[in-house]
């Protein structure tokens, strides 16, 4: 719709899947930019979501660099750990077992990774997890 309603330029489209319309074939977009970009004033914060700290922590466990499939709270939330980027971390089934209701610290264990809320405009494009081979010269490495 932006590329139609001229707000979005097509840089990069897919011509072997056009867009079949009443009007006619298009090619599909796979890479556009705004035609004019207004900054939000405001410092937007990342949603907090369970697939978002996994994403940040490289799908690694933040306390033995295993591969992660949960995420653990740093201070237990029965201890007033709260929801939030900076207590949340990727963890594996086994260091979440262990750990159980106790602080790393309580364990001897130390964090592998600062957890915080991440940053950049890869963490707000819809899809980025899936990314198109298309889209790798135009987005800036992950930090």
């Amino acid at each position: 719709m932006l590329v139609m309603n001229n707000k979005a330029t097509v840089i990069k489209a897919d011509s072997e899947h056009p867009i079949e319309a009443t009007t006619g074939h298009y090619d599909r977009p796979t890479v556009i930019v705004l035609t004019r970009y207004v900054r939000i004033p405001f410092a937007r914060r990342v949603p907090l979501t369970r697939r978002g700290v996994l994403r940040r922590d490289s799908q690694h466990c933040a306390y033995c660099a295993k591969p992660a499939n949960t995420i653990d709270h740093v201070t237990p939330k029965s201890r007033g750990g709260a929801e939030s980027w900076e207590n949340l971390v990727a963890c594996c089934f086994r260091c979440n077992n262990i750990k159980g209701d106790r602080t790393p610290g309580e364990m001897g264990w130390r964090l592998l990774v600062t957890p915080r809320m991440p940053s950049g405009p890869s963490w707000f494009a819809v899809g980025i997890e899936r990314r198109d081979e298309a889209w790798e010269a135009f987005l800036a490495p992950a930090a």
